[in-house]
């Protein structure tokens, strides 16, 4: 009755978590939620009649030139018509997937990497192969073995404040990686869905602006600077790929969101958004910090782990190694959430004994409690 693929779908175990995490009485470190008290007001009374009709599958024209201008300052070569609107930058995993897997293709990701990449990875039946990823970038040496050893149709990167692991990966590491995919003209997939949450003014280049003759899709979102529920997000892709990826969109929803769209140009055109940036990054600065002087109190003996730069992430490797997976359904009877590490990796026997915690959603006099609970819960498990 249905097709192969169907075999290979997954529910999103970050989805399910999300629902029992909305209890009142549940502290939840477990989704990349930004805080609600990040969100603009938005006055809709003044929405244009036009966006209120079908439109481009492309995108507005005006957001497109004005992501293009951006791209290009941050040393992208490209141009508008190189610029696709998504339902969210998830929408291009999809269409990238369409683009480029057939049954038993390889794909390199990092290791760990986004679990709802390796969802719709694995939906299309590739082979997902982890490439080593250290503080500063992935293992150079590794990635070409994967390379040499899997011939992969892609490799799906994302630089900047790593989810879940908060890597960001140096500039020589950037130009490094780009060397690797020019020599083997491997199609380079970059996600970059945090890179304006940067909290320590890191050097962040993009890796496609490096490149040189290897093919680039580059992803981008609104969702973490301005309202997530919106689902605007954006690529931007090599000549050679667009038309191919507009023809995929144009197949799967016609076209995007076109409130959303002249809400996320008017901020984009907005001349306090530097300003209205470096408080959204401050808001998540003292999140950060706070969230770090907690872990210390609560987790100092139990886990180690890095201060990440940005994103909204804490990556923890606990000191005994632990499934961390079964340990999900106690904490949150215990009323605390967090995301098994085990869901990060493409590995059939993935590495234990990590766990991913979001500090940018729960309020600072709660962060505390929250680690309590799941200290608890660790404490009184049969592993640890």
């Amino acid at each position: 009755m249905f097709a192969e693929r169907i075999q290979h779908l997954t529910s999103s175990i970050i989805r399910e978590i999300l629902a029992s995490a909305q209890k009142p009485d549940v502290i939840s470190f477990a989704g990349g939620l930004p805080a609600e008290g990040s969100f603009p007001d938005i006055d809709w009374s003044v929405l244009p009649n036009k966006v209120r009709q079908y439109g481009m599958s492309e995108g507005e024209p005006e957001l497109r030139e004005a992501i293009a201008a951006e791209a290009r300052q941050k040393g992208i070569d490209c141009d508008a018509n190189q610029v696709l609107i998504l339902s969210g930058s998830q929408q291009g995993l999809d269409l990238v997937s369409k683009l480029f897997i057939d049954p038993n293709s390889k794909v390199l990701v990092e290791s760990p990497t986004y679990l709802a990449a390796l969802q719709c990875f694995n939906l299309f039946q590739a082979q997902c192969q982890g490439i080593k990823l250290g503080n500063k970038g992935p293992d150079i040496s590794n990635f070409e073995h994967q390379i040499r050893d899997h011939k992969p149709r892609f490799s799906y990167l994302i630089p900047s404040f790593q989810n879940p692991s908060g890597t960001c990966y140096d500039v020589a590491s950037r130009q490094a990686v780009a060397a690797l995919l020019d020599q083997y003209n491997l199609p380079l997939i970059e996600d970059e869905p945090y890179c304006e949450l940067d909290y320590d003014n890191l050097a962040k280049p993009p890796i496609c602006s490096f490149l040189k003759t290897a093919p680039w899709i580059y992803f981008g979102s609104f969702s973490k600077v301005l309202i997530p529920g919106l689902r605007i997000g954006y690529l931007i892709a090599h000549p050679d790929l667009i038309t191919h990826l507009v023809r995929l969109k144009q197949a799967a929803d016609l076209h995007t969101n076109r409130p959303g769209q002249w809400l996320a140009l008017e901020y984009m055109n907005s001349a306090d958004k530097p300003q209205r940036l470096e408080r959204l990054r401050e808001f998540y600065r003292v999140r950060r910090d706070a969230f770090a002087a907690a872990l210390e109190s609560e987790f100092a003996d139990l886990a180690e782990w890095q201060i990440p730069s940005g994103g909204l992430f804490f990556w923890l490797k606990l000191k005994n190694t632990v499934d961390t997976r079964p340990l999900l359904k106690i904490a949150l009877e215990a009323g605390v959430a967090f995301m098994p590490g085990e869901a990060f990796f493409a590995e059939s026997n993935p590495p234990h004994g990590y766990i991913r915690l979001n500090f940018s959603h729960t309020e600072p006099e709660k962060m505390v409690e929250g680690l309590r609970r799941l200290r608890k819960v660790l404490l009184e498990s049969d592993n640890v």
